[in-house]
């Protein structure tokens, strides 16, 4: 179904692979009748040409990324815009999209998010950009449909940013990022190694792209296989499928932790752009006759069946044949890993959602960036046309990804197909994504085609016992077990004719009601500021010395940002930055904020010009062992603040308050064994963090500990690769050694500087 190669590949004509090795030349040699070399091979893939050509460094080991277009959600564009502007904004240099399909409740938070939404809306006029009103597209539907072109590069402010399946190289990151590029200033990265997917065969009735994605999840994520790195995907499997079915593979490549996608187009591809009326935008893009990956991942699609994530990562993945077959060894398999993530914060079983011999579910999403396609939609009605859902517990809920599809879904009959069936067909909206929509009760379990089902995620909150398991399936599946009245079943299994639906697209909402400034900026337009939205604390430059207390200490093999700062309905305050880091860690570790709140007092003592041990008068024994051994260490060149430690921190979203939170309570540094995405890192770095590294095993301090850092300003600027450190504990001084990784010119400037704001500022 899925096999990994130990080295690189050759690819010869995008048809045939050649495994590295000694006689891998050779080989190529006796395929084509020239000599190529490694380096040669590897400029002629897809993503190294879309790289090349945005690149502004004139160096292709140091990239300098101009992107063509930028995109951002209403619990992102709010930070980005107030940031940009502190710096000096008064034109978006690039068309820069802004569409409302996270705080697009209205009723949570009171009028804090409709107060979002017309901030977007004076921002796009006042700088030139688009606005998407709520529920008329989400974020990433809007892109393929109206932003992404062959051969382009867009930025998003979310980490499901992917249109490869289009042609077009898109990157999710955290707002800074964006920010960046509204200042005119570049995305800076390494080139990043490519690893080819190789598609062959076709997918058997049944098997949707959720399950080709998550197979690929299921095998890639454990063993970094792809982290950071572009994923392109090449092979004859890829002409056997769809736009709307590359697209759903695409959407997931997310999961994987690679850096960006890419597919080969054709003609498919052309008549997506054709039906979409952006027929310009299509451009053939292929590798070239031979093509060096620095892996390759060789994807049976014939093979594949459906497939289920279990709870809680999408890369626990089985057949769903395989867990019906061995239910309760599965399940207990499940509940024993959830053991970690839960921190025994809840008795956690699965067992009772054994019915009969088979797994029960209480709900079914089909939604947004992921499962919203029309495709998707079209065959889940098929599958339940003439059916019912039952009156019992379970329920499903369907949310088409945008309007112009859902348009279509009706035109077809596939709404009235789902609807008679007792399902509801909503607006688009991304909220069962993150826990802002259909949250499911208490120990319930749901099966979702939508892109995460991490723990705290769909709505439960640990802290007050309340726990929910999620599972990813495709639309097909989820579906055939909607018509099986809530019992597990694989879509394989019903007999039913999958039609083929023909497309139209209907602009006419677009043109309707989407706010497009075609570029042009009008200074004279005021900015609406709700009351809810707030600008950023002033935030201090790095010091000379830096004292942090240890105020969270995560063992968890992963912590995802969903856990360094929930989801759901948290994300009315995403305009707030004091407001929403009250609720950093408060799913995992809610004693974070309390214990930063005390150790910043020091720091903002020594900002007023007062005496941080004062403030904080456990510091004075803490500064007495300090001194003994650094005499010139005193207030006025040392810093007070908080640091965390987490083994891998950051996988998940892009977003940007989950490092940005830990600022505003006084966090100076994150200390892992690695960080789980470029983003998150990013991130860290952006927010003025110092994104230390330490070795794996027995850790120097534990919480509560204070760390003292010194001379970390010169390290910073002298580019040390190790930095000493120590433990100030009973009176002693334990030394230890942190690192920070390779960081840019601009990079080690904005950490000096104390945040991109400052590094900015006019």
């Amino acid at each position: 179904m899925i096999k990994l190669l130990d080295n690189g590949a050759y690819l010869i004509n995008g048809t045939e692979i050649i495994p590295d090795g000694p006689d891998a030349l050779a080989a190529v040699k006796s395929k084509t009748g020239r000599d190529v070399t490694k380096e040669e091979a590897a400029k002629s893939t897809i993503a190294y040409g879309i790289l090349e050509s945005h690149n502004t460094s004139g160096n292709m080991e140091k990239l300098k990324i101009k992107f063509d277009k930028l995109t951002s959600h209403d619990i992102t564009f709010v930070g980005i815009i107030q940031t940009a502007r502190a710096s000096g904004l008064e034109k978006f240099p690039v068309p820069y999209v802004l569409t409302n399909c996270h705080n697009s409740l209205c009723a949570v938070g009171g009028t804090i998010n409709e107060d979002d939404h017309m901030f977007g809306l004076t921002c796009a006029k006042r700088y030139g950009g688009m606005y998407v009103p709520p529920h008329q597209a989400v974020i990433h539907q809007f892109a393929r449909e109206m932003l992404a072109g062959g051969g382009r590069m867009i930025l998003g402010s979310d980490s499901h940013t992917r249109y490869g399946a289009l042609g077009t190289m898109a990157m999710g990151e955290g707002g800074p990022e964006l920010v960046k590029q509204l200042l005119n200033q570049t995305y800076d990265i390494n080139m990043p190694k490519v690893v080819g997917v190789y598609l062959k065969g076709a997918p058997v009735k049944g098997v949707g792209p959720q399950d080709v994605a998550l197979a690929i999840i299921g095998a890639v994520f454990a063993n970094g296989y792809v982290n950071n790195k572009v994923m392109e995907f090449v092979g004859p499997g890829v002409e056997s499928l769809s736009a709307d079915f590359r697209i759903g593979i695409d959407v997931m490549t997310t999961e994987t932790t690679c850096l960006s996608s890419i597919w080969k187009t054709d003609g498919e591809i052309k008549d997506f752009y054709d039906i979409h009326k952006r027929s310009e935008e299509f451009k053939e893009l292929n590798p070239g006759e031979v093509s060096y990956y620095d892996g390759m991942i060789e994807v049976d699609l014939s093979a594949i069946k459906p497939m289920i994530a279990m709870p809680f990562h999408p890369s626990n993945t089985y057949t769903i044949e395989e867990v019906n077959a061995n239910l309760k060894d599965i399940l207990h398999d499940v509940e024993q890993k959830a053991l970690v993530s839960l921190d025994g914060a809840v008795d956690y079983s699965l067992q009772d959602k054994i019915v009969d011999g088979k797994l029960y579910v209480e709900q079914g999403i089909i939604a947004g960036c992921a499962g919203g396609g029309f495709e998707n939609i079209c065959a889940a009605a098929d599958i339940l046309k003439g059916a019912s859902i039952g009156p019992d517990e379970f329920t499903l809920s369907v949310y088409p990804a945008s309007t112009p599809v859902y348009m279509e879904l009706v035109k077809n009959g596939s709404v009235a197909n789902l609807l008679a069936t007792g399902a509801i067909v909503k607006t688009a909206f991304c909220g069962p994504c993150f826990g802002a929509g259909d949250t499911p009760a208490n120990n319930a379990f749901s099966i979702r085609h939508s892109t995460r089902n991490f723990p705290n995620r769909e709505g439960s909150k640990l802290q007050s016992g309340q726990i929910a398991s999620v599972a990813l399936m495709d639309a097909r599946s989820i579906a055939a077990t909607a018509a099986n009245k809530g019992f597990l079943t694989p879509a394989t299994e019903v007999d039913t004719e999958l039609k083929k639906y023909k497309y139209y697209f209907d602009d006419t909402i677009y043109k309707n009601r989407v706010y497009d400034s075609k570029g042009v900026a009008d200074s004279s337009v005021e900015i609406k500021f709700g009351p809810n939205i707030k600008d950023w604390p002033k935030m201090g430059e790095l010091p000379e010395n830096l004292v942090l207390q240890v105020v969270s200490e995560i063992h968890d093999p992963v912590t995802t940002t969903d856990e360094l700062i929930p989801s759901g309905e948290t994300s009315s305050y995403r305009s707030n930055p004091l407001g929403l880091a009250e609720f950093t860690l408060s799913r995992k570790d809610p004693a974070y904020v309390g214990l930063a709140k005390e150790i910043q007092k020091a720091e903002k003592s020594r900002m007023e010009g007062g005496k941080p041990c004062q403030s904080v008068p456990a510091l004075k024994g803490i500064m007495d062992v300090i001194k003994a051994s650094f005499p010139e260490t005193n207030h006025t060149n040392t810093g007070f603040g908080s640091t965390i430690f987490a083994v891998k921190p950051g996988d998940g979203s892009a977003r940007e308050q989950a490092a940005s939170c830990q600022k505003v309570l006084g966090g100076w540094a994150n200390i892992a064994n690695e960080y789980a995405t470029k983003r998150y890192r990013s991130n860290l770095i952006n927010w003025g963090m110092l994104p230390f590294v330490i070795d794996k095993g027995d850790l120097p301090f534990k919480k509560l500990d204070y760390l003292f850092i010194p001379s970390i300003k010169k390290a910073v600027m002298e580019k040390a690769s190790e930095i000493p450190a120590y433990v100030a504990a009973d009176g002693t001084m334990k030394e230890f050694t942190l690192r920070l990784g390779e960081l840019t010119d601009e990079e080690r400037e904005i950490i000096l500087k104390g945040c991109l704001i400052n590094y900015n500022r006019v």
